[in-house]
């Protein structure tokens, strides 16, 4: 990517970063704390936790990539971020043409991101400070959100998910993976750190804009995969116009 475009790609986000709104106070987080971790994380320690074999995702990097369908020129937001795993695999799938915004609430990752995608030589990576209920990305300018073991961070997910709506262009898709949440089934970490079942996160993220297309049972082992397109907004529906007032009603003199 050349250096005017990636500018003018830098000063969209940053613009659509001042106009997201604060969290508000008429909506409370649905999950207080479950972000703490992030607000200064040691990064060299969320790498040995993140790309490591055992995690269910790392392990099954490959099928999620080919199961998502990248193709070139395309633009994606890996929301949620991280150390990066995915976002330097979806920069490399989408090309020099394509583009990849890294999103995460904590500026340490994003900066690690950044730094790790320039040493790889990949000019495409673009980092962003989301907001705690905002993805901080401009109007209409990704075609598919990519949101891995992140949805259940969200502490305004109504909100976020909203903004990513936003961001998407028309048919834009979303990708969630997350932890699979079954009473007395799933283990303690998943019962006490993910808030919901898949079915919950589902009618969620429906009601803000996006419709299910896909569940790809089996490709992953503790996670599910499943894929939403961005529904258009339902236009208005005309009003008729009000019948003509009926001429009054005149006698013969």
């Amino acid at each position: 990517m050349s250096t005017l475009p990636r500018l003018l790609t830098l000063l969209l986000v940053l613009a659509a970063a001042a106009v997201s709104r604060p969290a508000s106070a008429q909506e409370k987080s649905v999950n207080p704390g479950i972000n703490k971790s992030f607000e200064d994380p040691d990064v060299d320690q969320f790498v040995d936790r993140f790309e490591r074999e055992g995690r269910d995702v790392f392990d099954h990097q490959n099928e999620i990539l080919e199961a998502i369908g990248l193709k070139p020129g395309m633009v994606v937001a890996d929301i949620g971020a991280g150390t990066g795993l995915f976002s330097r695999k979806f920069a490399r799938a989408v090309g020099p043409e394509g583009q990849v915004f890294a999103v995460d609430i904590a500026e340490k990752f994003v900066r690690h991101v950044e730094s790790t995608a320039r040493e790889a030589g990949l000019t495409n990576v673009v980092g962003v400070v989301a907001g705690a209920d905002a993805v901080n990305l401009p109007p209409a300018s990704v075609d598919l959100a990519f949101i891995c073991d992140t949805y259940h961070h969200f502490e305004f997910p109504t909100k976020t998910m909203q903004s990513l709506h936003r961001a998407l262009r028309p048919g834009g898709e979303v990708i969630l993976i997350d932890f699979i949440r079954i009473e007395g089934v799933s283990d303690d970490w998943i019962l006490g750190h993910v808030r919901a079942d898949q079915e919950t996160f589902t009618r969620e993220i429906t009601a803000t804009g996006f419709r299910q297309v896909e569940d790809r049972k089996g490709l992953l082992d503790e996670s599910y995969f499943v894929r939403f397109r961005k529904v258009p907004a339902p236009q208005a529906e005309a009003v008729p116009p009000p019948p003509p007032t009926p001429a009054p009603l005149t006698t013969a003199s």
